[in-house]
């Protein structure tokens, strides 16, 4: 028998359970939400890994998170824009060379264009093809904080502001054939590419769009699709969460771990573990921010991992490189710095890794936090001109770990080291810190370890594939088979990313239902 009872219990603490609590205390509803770990957050926390830094260790970038909950909430966020979009080093003929995009694109990032590719074509093919990508993201935005339009209702709003084309290029065809028919340099095709596979584990050719689906969401990010950094690290954003959360009524219990959920369409029982044994909450609506596979299980259901598909590195440097391109590293750094992502890199790593072999030039991206936002280093460090670097690997399932997670994940992190070192003048390992043992200031995270220290299953960063943002029959993209029982977190329809959407709308739909 239930030993309390609440309108709302959410299962998990990550950001979105977080925001659902906001928006649901704030509604005069109690609500209590129960982590497993001693803090909230899930992989929206900073962390202490280096002496003097407190870096954001898992997710460390904020684009979909939209103004209109930071509004609602009162969030005291600093996001700051980087000044530089990205930066792709490259070796061709002999030269070292790289193409440089900023963050609004202008005469020097013409200027690099024309400079990779003998003219000034690639170029006008990227203002106009990200031309219509910012229109369709206008009007996609909005929808993601509302009841799922209908494919044909969001296909006239595409349509209508950003023309056919735009709409068949992302929704209905794949990726890789958008890309190839537009753009001409394997380079410039690579950069456009990479948004497609971030955490994502597919071809850009496959017919079944995940990668185009994986693009949207990374393009569509609070109507502009700018990735900002978090000022303090992304830590801030899940105090600033917990800090309204609290201050609306709702209750934050953390060491607390769920054991079963039972809901039908009236009410529901959460079974719970903590140091003192077993106890049971009833509840009006059960809110699972936990990834639709741990929420299986914990009804008592099989269910299949979702995979991951990416490493992540964070590295304290002692100073930044300098690149044989001759590029400035404060520039080439700022932005996101695409490491052997190519068009065809982006493929050949793919096809290895699906065979079961490791890429022999794994595709990564790197970009230095400290360069828009130095508040994480201790000011000591900061003035001797440290920074951190945190480097995001693609096409790494985690089928690849699974006989040696940790030589495995040595491996990779001396090829990422070692790829980057093709680029630079200054050997990476003479400009990353030590500690006080002598040890190099370097981490890594596979998907297993996602998956061992998060409960992330297949260290699946969106806790599963990434769906379209439309659907047949009006719903907010939160239900489940049972009405007491609605999903806030990831897994969400329109979940993904450092957002908030499935939170705000797993609490709409118990505010706002769909008639």
């Amino acid at each position: 028998m239930a030993t309390d009872r609440y309108d709302v219990v959410v299962v998990g603490g990550g950001h979105n359970a977080l925001v659902a609590a906001a928006y649901l205390a704030r509604a005069g509803r109690s609500v209590v939400v129960l982590e497993r770990l001693g803090h909230v957050g899930g992989a929206a926390v900073s962390a202490s890994p280096f002496p003097g830094v407190r870096l954001s260790r898992y997710s460390y970038l904020v684009s979909l998170l939209p103004d209109r909950i930071v509004a609602d909430l009162g969030l005291r966020l600093d996001l700051r824009s980087r000044s530089v979009s990205s930066y792709t080093p490259v070796r061709r003929d002999g030269v070292d060379t790289g193409l440089l995009v900023e963050r609004k694109p202008g005469p020097v990032t013409e200027a690099s264009f024309r400079e990779l590719t003998g003219s000034d074509a690639e170029f006008q093919r990227w203002v106009e093809f990200y031309g219509g990508l910012a229109r369709m993201a206008r009007v996609v935005a909005p929808t993601l904080l509302g009841p799922l339009p209908s494919r044909d209702a969001l296909r006239r709003l595409v349509s209508d502001a950003a023309g056919e084309r735009v709409w068949r290029q992302v929704f209905e065809q794949p990726l890789g054939t958008s890309i190839e028919e537009t753009f001409a340099d394997d380079v410039v095709r690579g950069v456009v590419a990479t948004d497609g596979l971030i955490g994502t584990h597919t071809s850009l050719t496959s017919a079944d769009l995940l990668a185009n689906r994986c693009f949207l969401y990374h393009l569509v990010g609070n109507a502009t699709g700018e990735w900002r950094v978090p000022a303090g690290g992304m830590g801030s954003v899940t105090a600033e969460l917990a800090r309204v959360a609290v201050e609306a009524g709702a209750q934050l219990r953390t060491g607390v771990e769920v054991t079963r959920v039972d809901a039908d369409d009236a009410h529901a029982e959460i079974t719970y573990r903590t140091a003192d044994g077993e106890q049971v909450l009833g509840a009006g609506h059960v809110l699972s921010g936990v990834a639709p596979a741990v929420l299986d299980r914990l009804r008592g259901r099989g269910s299949t991992s979702p995979v991951g598909a990416q490493l992540k590195i964070n590295l304290l440097l002692d100073r930044l490189p300098r690149l044989r391109s001759g590029v400035d590293p404060r520039q080439a750094f700022a932005g996101t710095f695409h490491l052997d992502e190519s068009y065809a890199d982006l493929e050949r790593a793919y096809r290895q890794t699906a065979s079961g072999a490791l890429p022999d030039r794994p595709p990564g991206e790197m970009y230095c936090h400290t360069l828009t936002d130095p508040s994480i280093l201790d000011p000591e460090r900061a003035a001797r001109g440290a920074h951190t670097l945190t480097l995001f690997g693609l096409h790494l399932p985690p089928t690849l770990f699974a006989d040696d997670n940790d030589g495995v994940r040595d491996t990779l992190v001396r090829r990422y080291l070692d790829g980057l070192d093709r680029h630079l003048a200054d050997p990476i390992d003479e400009c990353v810190a030590r500690d006080a043992d002598g040890r190099p200031c370097v981490e890594a995270r596979t998907p297993l370890d996602l998956e061992a220290e998060l409960a992330m299953p297949g260290g699946n960063i969106f806790h599963g594939d990434l769906s379209w943002p439309f659907a047949d029959d009006p719903a907010w993209g939160v239900e489940t088979d049972v009405a007491a029982l609605r999903v806030c977190g990831s897994g969400s329809r329109r979940g993904g990313g450092v957002s908030g959407i499935g939170g705000h709308n797993a609490a709409m739909s118990l505010l706002e239902p769909v008639r």
